[in-house]
């Protein structure tokens, strides 16, 4: 990857299960605003050479005071999104000049480095790469009226998380066949999938969530204060 590598942080959600009148990206973890977290981890890799947030059209100016106020707006340009967040994934893409591009959900705070990198480097010897994490419950397929179908064999799943890394050539291309074709699918690696790319699998950590509910944050907040105290 000659020109280095991009990265597209996603924060334009409402994350309604939250149960919050705030986004959840913009909810405080000890006193600071969840994908601030988030922007910070990208900004210390020296690989990184561009980053793109995309936000909501409401919220592109206070974030730029945010990402102004934490030091980061050498590093960040900040883009409006669209209606889902597929759309908005594909507005940042359009942003970035780099040949490899990660991208990433605002609301996954505590992805270290090192998954990052092995992210990269997985996705450089190959076609794409993404962190996930071994299922650890069983799990049930199960029909409109609640009644189990089937009981996929655990060992072959994986929870999928993010960064998600490809060249940005060869996602961009994916991202305007899946808008041609009126296909809107559930994470990036899936669109690649449509273009019949080989997508690899980085085991990752069970404690890059994403703040998804109450208790998360709890969590989020309960986890940061271990580590301070490590």
């Amino acid at each position: 990857m000659d020109k280095g590598w991009g990265v597209v942080i996603v924060a334009a959600g409402r994350g309604t299960r939250m149960g919050t009148t705030e986004s959840k990206q913009f909810l405080l973890l000890q006193d600071k605003p969840v994908f601030i977290h988030t922007l910070e981890v990208f900004a210390a890799l020296d690989e990184i050479r561009e980053m793109i947030l995309v936000t909501g059209v409401a919220d592109v100016e206070r974030c730029l005071e945010w990402v102004k106020e934490y030091q980061l707006e050498t590093r960040v340009r900040v883009i409006p999104g669209g209606k889902e967040r597929q759309h908005s994934v594909h507005e940042g893409l359009r942003a970035l000049s780099t040949d490899g591009v990660l991208v990433h959900d605002g609301v996954r705070p505590f992805v270290t480095r090192e998954q990052i990198r092995e992210c990269m480097a997985a996705a450089e010897s190959g076609e794409g790469a993404v962190l996930a994490v071994p299922v650890k419950d069983t799990i049930k397929q199960v029909n409109a009226e609640g009644i189990v179908t089937a009981t996929p064999d655990r060992s072959s799943l994986w929870s999928i998380q993010t960064p998600q890394a490809f060249r940005l050539s060869s996602l961009l291309e994916a991202y305007e066949s899946a808008e041609r074709d009126g296909f809107l699918g559930t994470d990036d690696a899936m669109l690649a999938e449509r273009q019949g790319m080989s997508v690899k699998v980085v085991e990752g950590s069970y404690t890059n969530i994403k703040l998804t509910t109450p208790e998360d944050l709890q969590y989020a907040a309960f986890w940061l204060e271990g580590e301070k105290n490590r």
